[in-house]
Parts: structure tokens; sequence; C-alpha cells
């Protein structure tokens, strides 16, 4: 399933599937602070990627919850990995915040290395537990308020792993263009 959508001169995309195999120019990892193959999504892209993966996250000495770090993409079709850590759901305002600067940080370094098209997973909404439909709604907003000022982005998905999670997205996006 998917479903693209317009926004100035750029497509998000809503796409129910597996973030390893997009052929975007950089996928985004919803990792840990160590940047260390975990579970979810960052145990998926670790794995595809191979290990040169993880030999290069070494080097860059982990990653703060709300920033991004660059990697290559090794054995992924994907050029490069954006790396970045999503808080740990806690109810408290900060959450928003920083799940807001994790897309947004990730969008501010593609631009800034010239990729034109990324494809983000729901970051936090697994093991660090964000509900998913306040999650959407901040992650869309984010990208949609980003992509209206940063036109040299060609495409965003979002790539949701399962049919739930797209559903709640579609429905997040709609009520976002309708208001």
């Amino acid at each position: 399933m998917s479903a693209k959508y317009k926004i100035e001169n750029s497509i998000l995309e809503l796409f129910n599937g597996d973030i390893t195999v997009q052929d975007t120019e950089a996928i985004v990892n919803a990792a840990n602070k160590q940047l260390s193959p975990g579970g979810g999504v960052s145990g998926a892209i670790h794995r595809a990627a191979g290990s040169q993966l993880w030999e290069e996250c070494k080097k860059l000495g982990g990653c703060n919850t709300g920033k991004a770090k660059l990697t290559s993409g090794y054995n992924l079709g994907a050029k490069y990995v954006l790396h970045t850590v999503g808080p740990v759901y806690s109810g408290s305002i900060s959450d928003s915040e920083y799940l807001k600067d994790c897309y947004k940080n990730c969008l501010l370094l593609a631009s800034q290395n010239k990729i034109k098209s990324i494809s983000f997973p729901s970051i936090s909404t697994g093991v660090f537990g964000y509900p998913i439909k306040e999650a959407s709604i901040v992650a869309l907003k984010t990208i949609i308020n980003f992509l209206k000022e940063h036109q040299e982005i060609e495409l965003v998905q979002m790539v949701l792993f399962t049919e739930d999670t797209y559903n709640t997205y579609k429905s997040s996006l709609e009520k976002i263009l309708k208001d």
C-alpha cells in the first residue's frame, strides 16, 4: 500500500513495507544512543547493510536524542543512512520536541548533503513506546513544514512496517492536510 501527496514541489509518500529495501538516496535509522545494532528498525538496517555500518558507527561517538548523524549505506539500496535517536516516551512536553528534532535534523542533514530522497520509519513508536497516533502527527507536521521551506528535497517517504501503522499515518495526514 502507498499513497502520495504533493507538498509544494515535493512528494510525501506513505508506504507500507520494509525500509531496508527502499531505493531512496537515504534511509533513516531509529537508532539507540550508541548507534549499535539493536532490535526493530535499527537491527534490520544493520543486518541489511552489513558489518561495515557498525564499524563506521563506532567512529561517530554515539548520538544524542533528537540529533542526527550520517553514514554510508553499504549493502543497502540507499547510498546513505541517517541515524537519529528518538525519545523514550514519558508523556512530557519534551517528548514531542525531541521527536520533532529527529525529523527536522535528518531533513537538514539530507539537505546539507544534497540528498533529494529520504525514507523514514515511525521513530520512537517501537520499544521506545511513543503512541503511534501522537507520533504520526508530530512527524507529518514537521516534514510538511520542512518541505514548504526546503524544496530541494524531492521525495520523503514514511515507510510504515504494519498496516495498522500505515492506516494511522494516512488518517493523520488527511486530517492535517484538511485543516
